[in-house]
């Protein structure tokens, strides 16, 4: 930032206990007008703030520009970049850590990677490659499922957490797991169940295709993330929708989009944010849905 837009900056932080509600929201939309490269001097001021009230604008300021930034980032990912899930996980991931580092992150899953790749070649069967995806992945790295029975927290909903901990959802547990598989040129899609979120190894001698025209005939079979990589058939889908009294669906058994996944990762965050005394940032976070239509 200039010498000129640092000092326009600084003069405009300076009169953020304005008490006239009308200039206060002028000030308040030039400041968030300078974008991300305004909240170092944001959250400087805020540490050296002693109102509450000041604290506080500048605090929903610093919320706004980091907002708005994601949202034209996932805006932009969603129009141009939506082959490329980890990095719409970790957008969504910044909304409550946006300080993350991105880069320290990308490194462990490629490390991750790396670690699967060494161990995989083009002449095992597909079951052979899952059955190494499986051993790094639940063996030498440990991840793990949350119980069935738990509600999801929403520490196991951001990349961060999920790599840190080694814990996840089926959702993002399966968003890991198919991401690591198709920067392998390994054919594992997500499948967007009722409740529940599987992974769908596909026949791989077809020619490439998008996502939405794979065809339910064309999976080879499915597995669970949340159950170690277990590798099931159509019978147990059919029998889960029946113990939860649904409707056979020919989307429950083919592979959905990127943003549908992102999209209900979003819904889910939100949902949990609600549970957890939140309704705020669930509103806040469900205004990134329209970007996912």
């Amino acid at each position: 930032m200039v010498k000129q837009a640092k000092n326009e900056l600084d003069a405009l932080i300076s009169l953020i206990d304005e008490p006239d509600r009308e200039m206060y929201l002028t000030i308040r939309e030039k400041i968030s007008g300078y974008g991300k490269e305004a909240i170092p001097r944001l959250e400087e001021a805020w540490l050296h703030s002693e109102n509450p009230e000041s604290a506080e604008r500048l605090e929903h300021i610093i919320d706004e520009i980091r907002f708005n930034d994601l949202y034209h980032e996932l805006k932009s990912w969603a129009d141009f970049q939506n082959n490329d899930l980890l990095k719409a996980f970790l957008l969504i991931s910044k909304f409550r850590f946006p300080d993350l580092d991105e880069d320290k992150y990308i490194s462990e899953f490629e490390r991750l990677k790396q670690d699967v790749w060494l161990e995989i070649n083009d002449n095992l069967t597909a079951l052979e490659k899952i059955k190494v995806i499986n051993h790094v992945l639940f063996e030498i790295h440990q991840f793990k499922g949350q119980s069935p029975k738990q509600k999801s927290s929403l520490n196991t909903y951001f990349l961060n957490e999920l790599l840190d901990s080694k814990t996840g959802n089926a959702l993002t547990l399966g968003m890991l797991y198919m991401t690591i598989a198709q920067q392998l040129r390994i054919p594992i899609f997500g499948i967007d169940l009722p409740d529940h979120f599987i992974l769908a190894y596909m026949d791989d001698s077809m020619p490439a295709k998008e996502i939405e025209d794979f065809m339910e005939d064309e999976v080879l079979f499915y597995l669970n993330a949340l159950n170690k990589g277990a590798v099931f058939t159509q019978n147990e889908i059919e029998l889960y929708l029946k113990q939860m009294k649904l409707e056979i669906n020919e989307a429950y058994f083919r592979p959905c989009s990127n943003k549908s996944i992102i999209r209900r990762l979003i819904t889910e965050i939100a949902d949990t944010y609600i549970l957890e005394n939140m309704p705020e940032k669930a509103d806040t976070l469900n205004l990134l849905l329209s970007l996912l239509d």
